[in-house]
């Protein structure tokens, strides 16, 4: 993939970073928008704008510096576990997936219901799920594992400063944009790099980073 490609996909993933932003805020912090509502003051309800915005952005970053960590994990996890790798996966998921619940849970000090943390990790595995069955009908089956893998654990991965925060605003406003940008470029890396490797010349096959691990 050349570097116009990256770029282009760098910025559109930038620039849904930022969009996720600014409607979660509207939210989950309203109180904000409303305050200057009435009386109303432009500048101020321009500087909220730009203020989540530009936390987008930083999610964003954040979110493709994650997905390329997922590409090297995923080649690595290849080379060191070959035909057990799925394995593997699976079992961080479900690792990843009883994190979610006991070391936030732990962290509120059972202030909250438990019931709450339950449903948010299973939103998480469930939304996941959905991305990666989309992402396997668009490739092979054998790239559901390592979908699903991006999906979840390296979005809690991600998510590790949200989840550290006093109250839940910081954390919804991180996990949104999260997982908009893993979503996209999750489900737009394979078109780009088959762009390529269709024009690559016979001998000279490029291999897809997206289904690496897929056909083992």
């Amino acid at each position: 993939m050349n570097s116009r490609k990256w770029v282009r996909l760098f910025l559109t993933t930038l620039a849904i970073g930022g969009v996720a932003g600014i409607i979660t805020s509207f939210f989950v912090k309203t109180a904000s928008y409303t305050k200057w509502l009435n009386p109303f003051d432009f500048m101020e309800l321009l500087g909220l704008l730009v203020f989540f915005m530009g936390l987008g952005f930083v999610f964003s970053l954040v979110s493709q510096t994650g997905f390329f960590a997922y590409l090297f994990i995923n080649q690595f996890g290849l080379g060191l576990f070959r035909t057990f790798w799925p394995t593997v996966q699976v079992l961080l998921i479900v690792f990843v997936v009883f994190d979610l619940v006991y070391f936030p849970y732990n962290a509120a000090d059972g202030e909250g219901p438990l019931i709450l943390y339950i449903v948010m990790a299973a939103a998480i595995l469930i939304y996941g799920w959905i991305i990666a069955k989309i992402k396997a009908n668009q490739t092979n089956q054998r790239a559901f594992i390592p979908a699903l893998f991006l999906m979840v654990v390296m979005t809690a991965v991600e998510w590790v400063p949200g989840l550290r925060t006093s109250g839940t605003d910081y954390a919804w406003l991180m996990i949104v944009p999260l997982l908009a940008c893993n979503t996209y470029q999750l489900l737009v890396l394979h078109r780009i790099t088959k762009t390529d490797t269709e024009k690559a010349p016979k001998g000279n096959k490029k291999i897809n980073p997206t289904n690496a691990g897929q056909s083992k």
